[in-house]
């Protein structure tokens, strides 16, 4: 069914629907994080098995994503936007509700794969109602709630559960959800996708969720249990490695895949699907490390460490809508290679920290790191989908951010498994030219007698500055290697080739 865009009030309504529903999913991915302490305290189980809340989402979450152009083509995109949109606010509802660990996970796995169609879908739905001469500026406006959400994120979760209760960071998604329900399904339903009816590939379900699975458990518990050390590790590898490998055979013979693998043959759709992947990988590995060295070794709260990262979304914020509506004068090529050196140059800043940096001078890299976001998803994205019948974009979008929210992942584990690590080689370094007979030692150690502390303490004292000397070494390594790889990065958005006009010609060779 070929349908008009909307226009006007119309479309602004459904715009802000689409938005509003995929700003509660992101948002959701995130805000959690900050009241493990809080939430694990309350049902009675230690901050280590708390981390299941987190790892239950991202795990079924991934799982469904790359589901999403499957289940489009078999029940239409407005019903399971819609639908999806719907079981989230009831799963939230009922994570906060929950009286024991237990129940709260089953929630949030009910969560995580509803949430798993919600942001491809919005990107698809909200390129359906726009002009294609204004489908940039649908792109700029999704842009901009994918990259508020994840700041707010730790921001609000933290001021919720310090002022409120941990249960509030879900009962907040109840209103917004039931309005996002209305909305979509009030204004949408006319527009159905069409429908077929495609059969189930249990095969290709049942290996994805296996492998993908055990990949995500694998990356959230890894550095925790010592990665290949421990043999449950080991066996989730294996399975992993397994089970994906046939995945792929099965899915590029099956008549009706799962996945659409496929989609690899357009090489604009390989060359930003791997460009995005990779970048967002190292991208947020350097954000949690930020947040968590502030955190652990500079006394920061929750609040204050999402208020020092945040000024990241002020100059993203102020430039996507202006590339959405000038991004047809522009090489999507060019905007992504600006967003590489731009993360490559504010890691490369963040090498000059110390231990006794103050909050402007760690906010001001944040804030020129909004240039390389706002360069980063929608360029990339434009990339992807670039030379894709619209049939096909809600299975390129759902692929894509499948690749992502993986990647993510593992830049997660990479990057504190690095941290902790460098953190062990240069204590370790530091500690050797620690000595009953270094000068230094004595000097030290004097001064310290003079302010009334004693032989034990004075060696307590010397051990934790040791230690914060060490950690700020390994976050001054991590952000090295981080941008060495985002300039490495650069070559790889130049495999794609135009045009770039998404939805106008055949998929590229």
């Amino acid at each position: 069914m070929d349908l008009k865009p909307m226009m006007g009030a119309e479309r602004a309504l459904v715009t802000f629907a689409l938005a509003l529903g995929t700003f509660m999913q992101v948002l959701d991915s995130s805000i959690a994080n900050v009241a493990i302490p809080a939430l694990s305290g309350d049902l009675g189980v230690s901050p280590t098995q708390g981390t299941w809340v987190i790892t239950s989402f991202v795990v079924s979450n991934a799982i469904t994503i790359p589901l999403t152009g499957w289940m489009a083509r078999r029940f239409g995109e407005v019903r399971l936007f819609t639908f999806a949109i719907l079981l989230f606010t009831l799963a939230s509802w009922g994570c906060g509700l929950s009286s024991s660990m237990g129940m709260l996970i089953v929630f949030r796995v009910i969560q995580g794969a509803v949430a798993g169609p919600m942001i491809p879908l919005s990107q698809s739905l909200m390129l359906s109602i726009y002009p294609p001469e204004k489908k940039n500026t649908a792109l700029a406006l999704w842009s901009v709630t994918v990259l508020v959400a994840p700041i707010c994120g730790p921001i609000l979760g933290g001021w919720i559960t310090d002022n409120i209760s941990w249960p509030w960071i879900f009962y907040i998604n109840v209103p917004v959800g039931l309005l996002c329900t209305y909305i979509t399904w009030e204004r949408m339903r006319s527009r159905e996708t069409q429908t077929f009816k495609l059969p189930i590939d249990a095969v290709g379900l049942g290996l994805l969720a296996i492998g993908i699975g055990s990949l995500q458990i694998l990356l959230d518990k890894g550095k925790e249990l010592d990665w290949f050390n421990s043999s449950f590790i080991v066996t989730l590898a294996i399975v992993a490695a397994v089970t994906l490998s046939i995945l792929v055979v099965w899915e590029l013979s099956e008549e009706h895949p799962i996945i659409d693998l496929h989609l690899f043959a357009s090489r604009n759709f390989t060359a930003g699907t791997l460009a995005t992947s990779a970048g967002y990988m190292v991208f947020f590995g350097s954000v949690v490390i930020l947040p968590l060295w502030l955190q652990t070794q500079l006394g920061y709260t929750p609040t204050w460490a999402g208020l020092a990262t945040a000024p990241t979304g002020i100059l993203a914020i102020a430039l996507t809508p202006y590339l959405g509506r000038n991004m047809h004068r522009f090489d999507p090529r060019w905007l992504a290679s600006i967003s590489f050196a731009v993360f490559a140059l504010c890691c490369f800043w963040r090498t000059e920290f110390n231990t006794g940096v103050d909050f402007a001078t760690i906010a001001m890299p944040q804030f020129i790191q909004g240039i390389a976001v706002a360069c980063f998803f929608l360029p990339l994205f434009g990339i992807t989908i670039a030379g894709l019948p619209p049939d096909r974009i809600a299975s390129a979008a759902g692929l894509s951010n499948a690749l992502r929210v993986m990647a993510g992942g593992f830049g997660t584990s990479l990057s504190t498994t690095l941290w902790e690590r460098r953190e062990a080689v240069h204590h370790a370094q530091l500690a050797e030219s620690i000595t009953a007979f270094s000068p230094t030692v004595h000097q030290s150690t004097a001064q310290l007698q003079t302010l009334g502390l004693g032989t034990e303490q004075n060696y307590g004292f010397i051990e934790r500055a040791i230690t914060s000397q060490a950690y700020m070494l390994s976050t001054i390594d991590v952000f090295w290697v981080s941008g060495w790889i985002f300039l490495f990065l650069i070559p790889l958005v130049w495999l794609a080739r135009p045009p770039f006009n998404h939805g106008h010609v055949a998929v590229a060779e």
